[in-house]
């Protein structure tokens, strides 16, 4: 390629990288390293992109590029890792964790690594910890997992039980991906009773997976089962990995590059859910579709990767089609809570406030009585309370209290919302000072107390709070208009002017509207905010 050529590939990729358009710029940073295949400027973009979206043969070569211009990110090196037990050579497997171990970042890794590497010789050693490193702690976290696969994969039920047991212990939340995987590969070694024990009859989610184990050993069983190669396992655990960083404060970059590097490893059902739900998280939601879809119907896995297609569909701006999965996901028998509440979710961003209520309400529905979690009332609330059923929206967010007396959230809510109707407006007010207490640097907490106290007749009070909520939120329209509002009754006439233009540059309808008239009359009762 000419060098012209090459630089206005290079330039089509970061135009398109600038406009989200991955696939675009992946294809222009291939055809600019084809140009010049030793640029190590285009490398390093090519690299993140292809990893990104999962070119996986872009990305190595860009990495292998990078390294030997001594530029690769430390990640690369977990790319190179995964290559070389995809290629089952155990040598070049070893290398590259050596090098992980000396650069550091992931040397915490490395025992487990380690592990799986000696399993696909033929000479298992079991991971070895050793406690006095300082990254112990860190490979601690998923070593029961690592352990319990490596068992199964060996044939060792009894060694991998007390693992199994462990490993869910710790990880209580996000388990039913790991529940599948260990209930397929007992089921396959004829353990069929420690199967079905790790799932739950009243749950759709594991229905399939039920009705096979509980046949026996069969085509399915023995497909969903099949023992994790090295590769796989390191996959497994770069997707838990992904998803701890991905927790974290500005985790999210790592988190995507982690979770597509397992899929890179691990091309099963559980790092494609993995892949696509921090891609959703990370605003690639196209890539995030194309990642849930590649999980087959077939699969065990295969309901909780469509929901996360429902997410990510949502997510894409394809909300017709997010809301009918998400139908059909509710719409079986013993469909879990959480498929209810992504639905009322959905529904209530679509403004369909009846039909979220009435999902809210299922969900409700699947859990014992005393077991209600406080926010899915408040979810209820909410759906109720927009599509005009106060009454009704109000004796759920009382439950909703009673359960949580002390949550700032609740308290928030269901204060605000009796002020803006102008009821209980005492006990709304005293609502809303605890919520303020308990988070006070809260600016729509702080927003709804100081306009409580405007309502309640207390101007001198409420000035000051509301003038702390608008230097907590700035742009947020109704915290300036309650400001400006509060100011006109306190005889600030121009102050209240200024509050008031600073809240129309952000509304529009019917908000817009009434600060336009505010400003050219001044405040008349029927202009006060709701």
């Amino acid at each position: 390629m000419a060098a012209d050529g090459v630089l206005h590939a290079y330039a089509r990729a970061r135009m398109a990288d600038g406009d989200g358009a991955s696939p675009l710029a992946v294809a222009n940073y291939r055809l600019a390293l084809d140009g010049d295949p030793s640029s190590a400027a285009v490398a390093r973009r090519s690299y993140l992109r292809a990893l990104e979206s999962g070119d996986f043969a872009l990305a190595l070569r860009s990495a292998r590029l990078l390294d030997g211009a001594g530029l690769a990110p430390r990640d690369a090196t977990l790319l190179q890792v995964a290559d070389a037990l995809n290629r089952k050579d155990w040598a070049a497997a070893q290398v590259w964790t050596d090098r992980m171990t000396d650069e550091g970042n992931f040397a915490f890794l490395t025992p487990l690594v380690r592990s799986w590497i000696s399993l696909g010789e033929g000479k298992y050693a079991p991971p070895l910890i050793v406690a006095k490193d300082q990254s112990a702690a860190l490979a601690r976290r998923y070593l029961d997992e690592q352990v319990a696969l490596q068992a199964l994969a060996r044939g060792d039920v009894a060694g991998a039980e007390p693992a199994i047991r462990a490993s869910l212990a710790a990880r209580l939340n996000d388990q039913d991906r790991m529940r599948l995987t260990f209930a397929a590969q007992l089921a396959r070694w004829g353990e069929q009773a420690q199967a079905l024990s790790l799932l739950p009859e009243d749950r759709a989610d594991f229905a399939a997976a039920r009705s096979d184990m509980a046949r026996g050993r069969n085509r399915a069983v023995r497909r969903e089962g099949a023992p994790l190669t090295p590769a796989q396992g390191f996959g497994r655990l770069l997707a838990r990995l992904a998803l701890d960083a991905d927790a974290m404060e500005g985790g999210g970059i790592v988190a995507v590059r982690l979770a597509r590097i397992a899929t890179f490893a691990d091309p099963g059902p559980d790092s494609r859910i993995v892949a696509a739900r921090l891609l959703t998280e990370n605003e690639r939601p196209e890539l995030a579709v194309a990642e849930a879809r590649k999980v087959p119907d077939g699969s065990y896995q295969a309901r909780l990767a469509k929901a996360e297609l429902v997410d990510a569909l949502d997510e894409a701006g394809q909300d017709d089609a997010a809301i009918a999965l998400a139908r059909s996901l509710a719409a079986v028998p013993h469909a879990e809570p959480e498929r209810f509440i992504q639905l009322g979710r959905l529904l209530t961003d679509g403004r369909d406030f009846d039909g979220a209520a009435a999902a809210f309400r299922s969900a409700r529905g699947r859990y014992p009585a005393d077991a209600v979690p406080w926010a899915l009332l408040l979810f209820e609330g909410n759906a109720l309370e927009k599509g005009g059923r106060w009454e009704e929206a109000r004796a759920v967010l009382e439950d909703a209290l009673r359960i949580a007396p002390n949550e700032p959230i609740i308290l928030n809510y269901l204060g605000y919302a009796q002020i803006e109707r102008r009821q209980n407006v005492d006990q709304a007010l005293e609502l809303l000072k605890k919520a303020s207490a308990l988070k006070p640097d809260d600016p729509s907490i702080t927003d709804s107390l100081g306009w409580a106290q405007f309502v309640t007749g207390n101007v001198e009070a409420a000035v000051p709070v509301l003038e702390k909520a608008v230097v907590g939120a700035p742009g947020d329209p109704t915290v300036n208009e309650h400001l400006g509002d509060a100011l006109w009754a306190a005889g600030r006439r121009y102050e209240a002017r200024y509050a008031w233009k600073a809240a129309a540059t952000l509304a529009d309808g019917a908000v817009a509207d009434r600060l336009a008239a505010k400003m050219r009359e001044g405040m008349k009762p029927e202009y006060v905010a709701p």
